[in-house]
């Protein structure tokens, strides 16, 4: 299981080699010796601009910079176009350009693994992979199964704690006022309570709390209750302690 500490420490993070290694030592804990992260503020950006941080071999990340193979490789193009995770098998690698990259890539130790896409509230666009140098068979299969909730959870605080380093000139949202009640709302979102679940400790009904819950999603500019819980532990708003 992820330790939830961990998660939180992304957010912490001071300075970008800390957070750097924080993601991939996340990653290894979950059996993955590789990673790559990167970041670009709309799809209308090229890609070479990405905020990038990989622990990939240096060689083959010069040799993938340097020749432009994220326009050839089929787990970018995924994720231009899907919000689903992808699992690497060989037949993901279809055209002959595609095979080569694999094939070249499995020399480096990037063999298999899972990519899943980023796509934030404001229009940023990106690619997180977990690789490993295992087979892509039956039983890798079945082991990724049981990581890949955690690993959308680690992608989601991966994106929020990321965006201070890929973003640095964003305006500030520490003037973001949230009300008692959509503070209260989102601490017991943050514990795991279900909209009905926190009505009932609220003691008004479900609609409420989703309005609450609603109006702190507009506020924070996210999509999703999960990214904005991460959002206001990031701001200080609410404490996971």
């Amino acid at each position: 299981m992820v330790q939830i500490e961990s998660l939180y420490g992304l957010l912490n993070c001071a300075t970008e080699d800390a957070w750097s290694k924080a993601l991939f030592s996340l990653a290894r804990r979950h059996g993955f010796e590789q990673t790559v992260y990167g970041v670009v503020p709309n799809k209308q950006t090229p890609l070479e601009n990405a905020f990038l941080r990989s622990n990939y071999s240096s060689r083959w990340r010069s040799k993938y910079d340097s020749e432009k193979l994220h326009y050839v490789d089929p787990t970018v193009g995924h994720c231009l176009n899907s919000t689903l995770p992808l699992i690497w098998q060989p037949q993901t690698f279809k055209a002959p350009q595609q095979r080569e990259l694999y094939e070249e890539a499995c020399g480096y130790g990037i063999r298999s693994g899972i990519t899943y896409p980023v796509h934030g509230a404001n229009g940023e666009f990106g690619v997180i992979s977990f690789v490993s140098d295992t087979l892509a068979d039956k039983k890798f299969q079945r082991e990724l199964g049981r990581f890949m909730p955690e690993l959308a959870l680690i992608r989601d605080y991966v994106f929020e704690s990321s965006l201070r380093f890929a973003t640095p000139s964003a305006p500030q949202e520490n003037s973001i006022h949230l009300t008692r009640r959509e503070l209260e709302s989102l601490k017991w979102a943050m514990v795991g309570k279900s909209s009905w679940e926190i009505s009932q400790i609220m003691r008004c009904s479900e609609a409420t709390v989703n309005f609450h819950v609603g109006n702190v999603r507009r506020k924070f500019k996210v999509a999703t209750r999960q990214q904005a819980v991460v959002k206001a532990i990031r701001l200080g708003l609410i404490s996971p302690v």
